[in-house]
């Protein structure tokens, strides 16, 4: 009788958590985490009161803004904003924002 249970081969524990490191899920969220974290501190807490919801979504970055005055003076520097928070990640993850 044939055993149906898999055969495992024992691997590293280092090897491993190198593949969970580098998965493309754990990447995206640290990445969202960190541009969430970023646009605070480089915003202020002046603007972070009046921010509402932030999400990167491929490589443009959504800011849902609750005062129309503010969201149209930011969309001004919206090249600004873009460079600084790249320069923050230390890679160009962001091409666009929407400001809303």
């Amino acid at each position: 009788m044939n055993s149906s249970k898999r055969k495992f081969e024992p691997q590293s524990i280092r090897k491993v958590l190198g593949e969970i490191v580098q998965s493309k899920a754990l990447i995206t969220g640290i990445t969202n985490a960190r541009v969430n974290e970023i646009w605070f501190e480089l915003m202020g807490t002046n603007i972070a009161n009046y921010t509402e919801k932030i999400a990167l979504k491929g490589n443009t970055l959504f800011v849902s803004l609750n005062n129309a005055a503010l969201r149209d003076e930011l969309s001004y520097g919206k090249e600004k904003i873009i460079q600084m928070m790249n320069e923050q990640l230390g890679k160009t993850v962001i091409e666009k924002i929407v400001l809303r």
